[in-house]
């Protein structure tokens, strides 16, 4: 039996509170800090992800054995590091990349050049910062259109804007580099080439000498439907996704999940946790669009759900560095999950909204993301509050349950969109 701490407070985390409780080898168990779902499953601590001295004394108190780290902001500010150069808490297993490692998110100018040397294929870029803004516009105003914009750094998914034009390029670059959109995240801007194709995300969980393939998901970050409106983080998502056929997973396995994992080991960055790959299908061929350093979040909810491993058992794999003698075995049926947002989302929205219903669900799993509890009622604490996923002989079908469930949870000025899988 191992006691376990899982960091976060999202649907992410909601999910693999879920999946952790199921497995056998789970002792005490515990979330910091949650949310109202997390509590059915462990115990919530009211302690931030990045207080690394307040978690380092809920390890020692309740002795824990494996730290799995749901969100990306304590990865890229060192929590591995943070553990391993601690002698009272070295031992523990920490499910997360050091912070070398967690620069292939932490940073877009990282992982460009990352890929760069290792041949990984992505959209053609250049870097600017506010020394080179000159220089920068002078690259957008030869550009063709549309023109991706990318904050360096972390900016809680809203540090990339597509422009369709070159004046609208030239106000984005200015508003991120100049006047500082997003803080220190924006002092550095990658501008790449528009890449058009089909999105999917595939997901690994690395030793750092091997790997294993968890089940790939597609999700929809447009708040609208049709794919319109402002870009979320997330509004729902599938698996399995029916374009990523063999032939296509081949070639993401040959041209860039091992080519990763192999240029991690050859740069000698320690990465022992979960590489999500951020992909999108251009005329067959995949490229690569962003690294993240942990699962995502909607996609988690669908592709954990399609998981049938012990995934306490990977994680002890994983330290061992002994994933090459795991079979990964997926569920054959599919999952679709729908993201139910506060109104206003994700602009202004209020909290507090009591939430009735639950009762009412069947056929279908709640994943709680921006909830807590209120006078012994469910309330509203976020702009996504919380997914519902299905099962289904296919996506149609998984995603039809999800939306019968969604139909009788209520609180007020509730949306989701109508439309997840719409392509399919």
């Amino acid at each position: 039996m191992k006691n376990i701490l899982l960091l976060g407070g999202g649907g992410r985390e909601c999910t693999l509170a879920w999946k952790i409780r199921q497995s056998p080898l789970c002792g005490d168990f515990y979330i910091a800090p949650g949310n109202a779902g997390t509590s059915e499953y462990g115990t919530n601590l009211p302690v931030g992800v990045t207080d690394f001295e307040a978690i380092k004394k809920i390890c020692t108190e309740k002795s824990i054995d494996i730290v799995m780290v749901g969100p990306e902001d304590p990865l890229v500010a060192g929590i591995y590091d943070f553990f391993k150069n601690d002698d009272s808490l070295k031992h523990i297993v920490v499910v997360g990349p050091s912070k070398d490692g967690a620069q292939l998110e932490g940073s877009k100018a990282f992982s460009k050049k990352f890929m760069e040397r290792h041949n990984i294929p992505t959209a053609a870029y250049r870097e600017f910062t506010k020394d080179s803004f000159e220089e920068g516009v002078a690259y957008i105003r030869q550009a063709q259109p549309p023109i991706v914009l990318k904050a360096d750094g972390l900016a809680a998914g809203k540090g990339v804007v597509i422009t369709s034009d070159i004046e609208e390029a030239v106000d984005a670059f200015k508003a991120m580099v100049m006047d500082a959109q997003f803080g220190k995240s924006s002092e550095k801007v990658v501008i790449e080439q528009f890449l058009d194709g089909i999105e999917l995300s595939v997901f690994a969980l690395c030793d750092g000498d091997n790997y294993v393939l968890l089940p790939e998901a597609k999700d929809y970050k447009r708040i609208g439907e049709g794919d319109t409106g402002l870009n979320t983080g997330g509004m729902g998502a599938i698996s399995p996704v029916p374009f990523a056929d063999k032939t296509f997973m081949d070639k993401v396995i040959a041209r860039v999940v091992e080519p990763t994992v192999r240029g991690l080991k050859a740069e000698n960055i320690v990465y022992k946790g979960f590489v999500f790959f951020g992909l999108i299908k251009v005329g067959g061929e995949p490229y690569v669009i962003e690294y993240n350093c942990r699962m995502g979040d909607p996609e988690t909810e669908v592709v954990i759900p399609r998981l049938k491993n012990d995934i306490i058992d990977l994680f002890l794999k994983m330290a061992e560095g002994k994933l090459s003698e795991v079979t990964i075995e997926h569920d054959s049926r599919a999952a679709g999950a729908v993201m139910m947002v506060a109104g206003g989302y994700p602009g202004d929205y209020a909290k507090g909204k009591v939430m009735t219903g639950f009762d009412k669900v069947q056929g279908s799993m709640f994943f709680h993301a921006g909830t807590t509890t209120k006078d012994g009622d469910v309330v509203t604490n976020g702009g996504r509050v919380l997914a519902i996923t299905s099962y289904g002989s296919d996506i149609k079908a998984a995603l039809a349950k999800s939306y019968e469930n969604a139909a009788l949870l209520q609180y007020e000025d509730k949306y989701y969109r109508k439309d997840i899988g719409w392509e399919f």
